[in-house]
């Protein structure tokens, strides 16, 4: 059955994305916004459209001289003809076309303005689609190529700048980058698993089974956005990739180190007995955890910037997806192999010696005040850098890649912001007609605006009844000075000097981000308690205690802090950044803390099982962390290593950092250091008020049957009783 969906689902994802993907970040910002308001205003009555893309090609002579009359008739007549061809998206030959959203399409190509000493003329070119997609860079590459060539024959050179001439140019630039990551992770999820396993079958198979399972999600995720009509980002099927990976590898690890376990200390059990046995033990934890996952994400349902808004359910319902894969799939394979999952590895007919795990646990158990004591002290450390943290709203620094470079070639002779200008758009009260001549006095005004390079001469829609005018900032249109002229300055002027009975708004790439910052901050208050507080509801449910959740949750509370804090000390204080991108700590905290929450679910549920066994605490904890620690270290490590592979995505290196830092910090440090610590000095008062009790016998204990001691867990077990 997963075979079947996972193959099928794989298949039509792309497609099915390709349909519900939002065109812009406008897309997701609320209607009440003034950016949004301007939106509106442009398509209603200048027939922008919502999916509009402007390229601004910089077209020179090759000799440097200025243009001449001639020169500029001939950019006039290559514009025209541009305009009027059809670019053909390109298509691989063994890509079928049923599965491919074509994104050929005529071009909008006008003359847009002269550099002042004649060194250059700018066109205008409007694409349709993301920036992100594809399939929309192709058809871009495509439009360069040709207009490059066109022009190269007249005797000139051409530059292209704009959203998707950067996309395109920072995907051509990190491609073999991407595929190396990529191929790295897949590398390191093998080796360790082989490592680990000594076994074939165990490498290879959680690997095809995330990637059936992921692919099954991915559909999934798809055909829900296009039933509820929920508009995703271009970048939501590449984060729900990574994220699948990560937890679905490690939920398979869990499955496959206990089952291992098991085996070992009943050697004459029925494999698949075993199978089941252990499903059902370890399944539990694996539910509170993806649950703990779902209800953190979950929670971006109530922010009000809609990218949040539609990425929070996307991952919640791909995890699930994953979830049931890890409680039916995974055990079925279990089932079917058998001891044969670790062959040729003859680990299953001994007991293994007491390694770096159950050194680890004999010293936590043994000195749990010096181990807490020593952690807090370096996570407080790490999270001294949020001190004079500061919020990046921009889109990243420069590329070095040639859109950057165009872009900065039409700056030093025109206000940077020509190339994506602000807009005020105008309407009148009631819905009548407009005079663009009435609005000179406005024009004038916001030229007088300290950072306004340029304003353009207001113009009249189609239909009579809107105005724009265009206005060129001195600042790069997404740098926090532009931001701050829009926000502030700008509309002030607006609000003050618009004509009586009409109403503007300010809308381009700068207001839309200012916009967005205000919605980031506004949810940032709303999502980290709600999201805070069902995970707690969670853990109280599974650990049936008050005390262990307010430890599990500080705990990753540190963690967060100390993330954080050196993202802001890497990235603000030693690479001189402006800030950390604004998205970076909600996705941290979701992250971090739910998926770190994890690791700490499986340690804290393996040591209250083991507190049922008779016997000191602090015996349990050791045994606990030795029985356990291997597996949360491979899956953190996994789990890490897919994380960094972000780093190949351009303007995703501070959550790749972030992310890697703060999973091995939750998996490392928090779960086999800090909640081991905890329990040894609480004792079993951590479960208040359904305390284990000390002196019950429960069944077997997996490696205690085989007449094998583990010298750590004995120098534990000779400690008092807590």
């Amino acid at each position: 059955m997963w075979a079947l969906l996972g193959v099928a689902l794989t298949g039509v994802a792309p497609v099915l994305f390709a349909r519900v993907t939002g065109s812009s970040t406008a897309d997701f910002l609320p209607a009440r916004y003034d950016s949004a308001a301007a939106m509106r205003v442009a398509e209603e009555h200048f027939g922008l459209r919502p999916d509009a893309t402007t390229v601004t090609v910089l077209v020179a002579r090759t000799d440097g001289g200025a243009l001449t009359d001639g020169d500029r008739r001939r950019i006039d007549a290559e514009a025209a003809e541009l305009g009027r061809q059809r670019v053909v998206m390109p298509r691989k030959a063994d890509e079928p076309s049923f599965l491919v959203t074509d994104r050929s399409q005529t071009p909008k190509v006008a003359p847009a303005m002269v550099a002042p000493d004649g060194g250059f003329e700018l066109l205008a070119v409007e694409l349709a689609g993301n920036v992100a997609d594809e399939g929309v860079q192709d058809v871009y590459r495509a439009f360069r190529d040709s207009a490059r060539e066109r022009f190269a024959a007249a005797g000139m050179r051409t530059g292209f700048t704009g959203g998707v001439a950067e996309a395109a140019d920072g995907t051509d630039a990190n491609r073999t980058a991407a595929t190396v990551g990529s191929a790295l992770v897949v590398g390191l999820i093998v080796l360790l698993n082989v490592l680990v396993f000594r076994s074939v079958l165990a490498a290879v198979l959680p690997l095809l089974a995330v990637a059936l399972v992921g692919g099954a999600a991915g559909g999934a995720v798809a055909g829900l956005a296009g039933l509820t009509g929920l508009r995703l980002d271009a970048s939501t099927p590449g984060l729900i990739s990574v994220v699948l990976l990560g937890i679905g590898v490690d939920y398979l690890l869990f499955l496959l180190f206990r089952f291992r376990e098991v085996l070992r200390a009943r050697p004459d059990a029925p494999a698949r007995l075993v199978a089941a046995e252990v499903s059902g033990r370890v399944g539990t934890a694996i539910t509170s955890a993806a649950l703990t996952i779902v209800a953190a994400f979950a929670t971006l349902g109530v922010a009000g910037f809609g990218l949040f808004r539609s990425l929070g359910p996307a991952i919640a319902v791909a995890v699930l997806v994953m979830l049931l894969g890890s409680l039916t799939l995974m055990p079925a394979l279990l089932a079917a192999c058998g001891r044969g999952m670790f062959w040729p590895s003859r680990a299953l007919r001994r007991e293994p010696r007491p390694g770096v795990a159950a050194r680890l646990g004999g010293l936590v158990a043994r000195r749990p005040a010096a181990a807490l004591l020593a952690s807090v002290a370096l996570l407080g450390a790490l999270a001294a850098g949020l001190v004079g943290m500061r919020m990046d709203y921009g889109l990243g620094e420069g590329s070095g890649t040639p859109a950057a470079a165009t872009a900065a070639e039409i700056s030093r002779s025109l206000p940077a912001g020509v190339s994506d200008p602000a807009a005020v758009y105008a309407t009148a009260d009631g819905g009548g007609a407009v005079d663009p001549a009435a609005f000179a006095g406005l024009a004038r005004e916001l030229g007088g605006v300290a950072g306004v390079g340029k304003v353009a001469d207001p113009v009249g829609s189609p239909d009579g009844r809107a105005v724009r005018i265009d206005v060129y900032p001195v600042a790069d249109p997404q740098s926090a000075q532009a931001r701050a002229l829009v926000s502030g300055p700008l509309r002030a002027a607006v609000a003050a000097h618009s004509p009586a009975g009409t109403s503007a708004h300010v809308g381009g790439t700068s207001a839309v981000y200012a916009d967005v910052a205000d919605a980031v901050d506004r949810d940032l208050l709303v999502v980290f308690p709600v999201a805070a507080g069902l995970i707690a509801l969670i853990l109280l449910l599974l650990l049936r205690s008050l005390l262990a959740p307010v430890a599990l949750l500080l705990s990753v509370g540190m963690g967060f802090a100390a993330t954080l804090g050196s993202a802001v000390l890497v990235f603000q204080h030693v690479l001189d950044r402006p800030g950390v991108a604004f998205t970076l700590p909600l996705v941290l905290f979701l992250f971090v803390v739910a998926l770190g929450t994890d690791y700490n679910i499986l340690i804290a549920d393996r040591i209250r099982e083991e507190m049922h066994h008779p016997g000191p605490a602090r015996a349990a904890v050791a045994r606990a962390v030795r029985h356990t620690a291997p597996a949360v270290a491979t899956a953190g490590l996994v789990l890490g290593g897919s994380f960094a592979s972000l780093a190949t995505t351009p303007g995703s290196e501070q959550i790749a950092f972030a992310l890697t830092l703060g999973i091995l910090l939750s998996a490392l440090l928090l779960s086999l250091v800090v909640v081991p610590a905890v329990a040894a000095l609480l004792g079993r008062a951590l479960w208040w008020p359904l305390r284990p009790p000390a002196g019950r016998e429960a069944g077997p204990e997996p490696g205690r049957e085989a007449g094998w001691e583990d010298p750590a867990v004995a120098r534990a077990e000779r400690l008092p009783t807590s």
